[in-house]
Formats: C-alpha cells, sequence, structure tokens
C-alpha cells in the first residue's frame, strides 16, 4: 500500500513539475456544467450535465551531438625532491622495508 502511495505522490509531483517548467500546456476549451437533479414523489431525476474538456500542448525535447575540439589541461606532478615528473608518467614505486 506504502509503495502505491508513494508511486502515486511521485507521479503527481512529476505532474506539477511539468506544468510549472512550461512542458506541458493545459487549456480549458469547454467548462463543467452540473447535472440537475429533481425529486419527485416517483423518484429521483437527472438531466444533463458537461464534462470538461482540455487542449493539451506538450513540449518537446530534442538531442543531438556535434563534433567539436576541446583542450584538455596538462597535469605536472613535482615531488618533495623538486625534481619535476613529466605529465602523464609514472615512476616505479621503490620497495622500503622497515622489518
Amino acid at each position: 500500500m506504502r509503495a502505491i502511495l508513494l508511486i502515486l505522490i511521485l507521479g503527481i509531483v512529476a505532474l506539477i513539475a511539468a506544468i510549472a517548467s512550461g512542458l506541458i500546456n493545459l487549456n480549458l476549451t469547454r467548462g463543467v456544467q452540473a447535472p440537475q437533479i429533481s425529486a419527485t414523489s416517483n423518484g429521483v431525476s437527472a438531466k444533463g450535465g458537461q464534462t470538461p474538456a482540455f487542449q493539451i500542448e506538450t513540449g518537446s525535447v530534442k538531442v543531438g551531438s556535434k563534433d567539436a575540439t576541446v583542450k584538455v589541461p596538462t597535469i605536472g606532478v613535482e615531488p618533495a625532491g623538486g625534481r619535476e615528473q613529466p605529465a602523464n608518467s609514472v615512476e616505479p614505486a621503490e620497495n622500503v622495508s622497515g622489518m
């Protein structure tokens, strides 16, 4: 039951976010009209009524790709000994045994 409630809440939040961001546009085209109900000695009768009608416009998301040249920075590491290592190189580890 909690899972269904959580999914319902998330759906409502997503709908509100879509409307607020302009991704979905709702326009009321026909208003609501309640049915006319009358009670007589023979019973209850209802006439008419009108449901609302909406015009819904949705946005679109376009995804594409293009080639681009990007400058990538180089990194130089200067160890504590003062000598500089070239970029993108690894110095072998020293085996220091204190035992």
